[in-house]
């Protein structure tokens, strides 16, 4: 049954803005080794999986029924019954509601009252927070209360006259690529868990970070993302991904969406057809990937049907022209590549990357675009760059019929059942837990601490260091996490930071995000993969660079002459 969340949520904004106000705020590893891939620890087996996220063949069947018998959930998360109250809301409503329930507006600056209107009047299914929408305080830090205040008016806007949630999203995958940062727990990029090599490290990570979501009023994070990383030449997602493997990204990938599944809030896995294996980055132009179908599916494609088989529910489509498919056609408004995707048994959410990005918004006009991606096969139109242009092109493709109505129709029952889902799944917290997974993020990153070359244990500073490279953050956080370690800075051997894409040299040189940099990087005493610069990875570090913990990661990329799989552990 629907829970009354505006109500749920209003006690809660409630008694969170009254909380707030009364608190202040050995040698490495042969190099060319590489894990085994069956053997990644936290390997899924059919007892550890929660009932509402088993694999589909054990939803096809409810315990002692006949193999004949209805399903009682879907293979992406809803149950029977919900997918048809979903079909049963979608019946009644006008042919605006139903346009308006495909559609996730953006919206400029943290004044949320023009995109409350927008969303009301159009019957949006939701909106998006991006970067200039979050609100700061004074210290310029996130402003968790008016965040909360934000979403929850948002959600209501969208929500009216409905029993469903609205879609209330943000890209908050840690690392690179996070809307929301302090008070808010800092995270590593996601190849540290690909250099755990553990999905248990992964689950932890997505879980906490949804949790601090779900407390802020959020519904879906569009994470993780699956795409295989072909490495350096790798303009977009680089240490975005888990790793360079098929095997390794796709165990992170379930990893990751039981952690996002356990907190209530929905995961996309994105990008279909995979954005790792292109050297044009979709946010300036057309990528073109011109790799004949049967390598896609042996290595962009594994990972997907890893999570198509877990249970995902919602797939993000994302803007390439695979030449195999679709010759110069973006993938979002491709027929044939919907296709694919649904060919590897995916029933669920398929939403598009966001319509505002250089390789549509340079070709298409924005109602045009949104219009062919839904005629083409997307569920979700994600952030049209004019929404209302986008909302009259889907109700003019309609009645002319270039969108057929069981089109739409379709598409708008599988997002309302997916609501229907996640507030059936939904376990909302208070903004007490914002900032709170500290432990779980330094646990990560020390579990994906990778030496490339040095000692794997033992000692390699003691009362003081240098420092050098980085940015102004990256140097204070290190400082104050040797401060932390009772080391001092300003002798002893020097540590070289690599921003992204960076290289340098030293005693002992360090890479904050991919560790690509580290090829074209010499040191006298160590060169190590960090894949964060969150305070947490500098206390990994630390750990380490003092004797007090190993360095357990192994690179999940070929780095140089390093294999993917070298390292200590």
């Amino acid at each position: 049954m629907f829970r009354n969340r505006a109500g749920a949520q209003a006690g809660l904004l409630s008694s969170v803005v009254s909380l707030v106000l009364m608190t202040t705020a050995c040698s490495p590893a042969p190099e060319g080794t590489s894990p085994d891939p069956t053997t990644y620890p936290g390997s899924t087996s059919a007892s550890s999986v929660p009932e509402q996220r088993k694999t589909p063949e054990q939803r096809k069947t409810p315990p002692n029924s006949a193999a004949t018998e209805e399903p009682a959930s879907l293979s992406w998360g809803p149950t029977k019954a919900q997918y048809d109250d979903a079909k049963a809301a979608v019946s009644r409503m006008s042919l605006s509601r139903k346009a308006g329930q495909v559609l996730v507006q953006f919206y400029s600056g943290t004044n949320v009252d023009a995109a409350v209107e927008r969303s009301r009047r159009l019957h949006l299914a939701g909106s998006i927070i991006m970067g200039d929408n979050v609100p700061t305080t004074a210290g310029g830090v996130v402003d968790v209360a008016a965040m909360a205040q934000a979403t929850h008016r948002l959600a209501n806007a969208a929500g009216e006259g409905r029993n469903w949630p609205a879609v209330i999203a943000v890209d908050q995958e840690g690392g690179l690529v996070a809307r929301l940062g302090a008070p808010l727990t800092l995270w590593p990029t996601p190849m540290t868990y690909g250099a755990s090599r553990d999905p248990d490290v992964a689950r932890k990570a997505l879980q906490s970070i949804n949790e601090e979501l779900s407390a802020l009023g959020f519904t879906v994070n569009f994470a993780p993302d699956a795409d295989v990383t072909m490495g350096a030449a790798d303009p977009t997602i680089r240490s975005r991904s888990f790793g360079g493997k098929p095997s390794l990204v796709s165990a992170m990938t379930v990893g990751s969406l039981k952690g996002a599944l356990s907190a209530g809030v929905l995961p996309a896995v994105k990008h279909f057809p995979g954005h790792g294996a292109v050297t044009t980055d979709s946010h300036l132009g057309l990528p073109v990937q011109d790799a004949p179908v049967a390598e896609l599916r042996d290595r962009d494609w594994k990972s997907f049907q890893r999570a198509v088989d877990f249970g995902a529910p919602m797939i993000m489509m994302g803007h390439i022209a695979v030449e195999a498919l679709d010759p110069g056609v973006p993938s979002s408004i491709s027929p044939a590549s919907y296709e694919a995707l649904r060919g590897l048994g995916f029933d669920g959410v398929v939403v598009t990357d966001a319509m505002n990005m250089g390789a549509i918004q340079d070709e298409y006009a924005p109602g045009a675009a949104s219009a062919r991606a839904l005629a083409a096969g997307a569920d979700l139109i994600l952030m049209p760059a004019d929404v209302e242009a986008a909302h009259a092109a889907i109700i003019a493709g309609v009645r002319d019929g270039s969108i057929p109505q069981q089109r739409l129709e379709q598409a708008a029952t599988r997002v309302v059942a997916m609501m229907k889902y996640q507030d059936s799944i939904a376990d909302p917290a208070d903004l007490g837990v914002i900032g709170s997974h500290k432990p779980v993020s330094r646990n990560a990153s020390a579990a994906g601490l990778t030496v490339l070359q040095g000692p794997c244990k033992g000692a390699i500073v003691e009362n003081s260091v240098r420092v050098a490279g980085g940015t102004g953050q990256d140097r204070a956080r290190f400082r104050a996490a040797a401060a932390r370690h009772g080391i001092s800075v300003g002798q002893g051997p020097q540590v070289v930071l690599l921003a992204p894409g960076a290289s340098g040299s030293g005693d002992i040189v360090v890479s904050l995000a991919g560790p690509w940099g580290l090829a074209a990087s010499s040191a006298s005493t160590s060169r190590i993969a960090l894949y964060g610069g969150t305070p947490g990875a500098f206390d990994a570090l630390f750990n380490f660079l003092t004797g007090q913990a190993p360095a357990p990661g192994q690179l999940p990329v070929d780095v140089g002459n390093s294999a993917a799989g070298t390292g200590c552990g």
